[in-house]
């Protein structure tokens, strides 16, 4: 899984994306930011500054506070790769919140995308 062009990617260029295709499935830019702050331990004024400063996602994910150690619970395919067996850390945390994302807009309870 080579696609290192993603590591430089702005978060901010995405995440209206994320937000979007939750909308459409009729849940909220909340859901998305519990989502985002259940996986990287941001609290919303962090993520907000993420976002302002337009950091690339390996500057997001390296600077998490403290990336959920519920994360191996995770599993199934996303973009046609197990998020459980991609090697690549920083990948597999993008994947990851890829997963997540899909999970809500695919109607999951917050309670199940959370593993709980």
């Amino acid at each position: 899984m080579q696609n290192t062009k993603i590591y430089k990617m702005a978060f901010a260029s995405v995440y209206p994306h994320y937000v979007t295709k939750a909308e459409k499935k009729g849940k909220s830019k909340a859901d998305v930011d519990t989502i985002i702050s259940w996986l990287t331990g941001y609290d919303q004024k962090a993520l907000q500054k993420q976002i302002d400063n337009k950091v690339d996602f390996e500057t997001f994910f390296a600077e998490a506070p403290q990336i959920n150690p519920n994360v191996s619970k995770i599993t199934g395919v996303i973009c046609g790769y197990r998020v459980e067996d991609i090697e690549e850390d920083l990948m597999q945390k993008i994947r990851y919140l890829d997963k997540l994302i899909d999970e809500l807009a695919r109607g999951k309870k917050m309670e199940s995308i959370l593993r709980k």
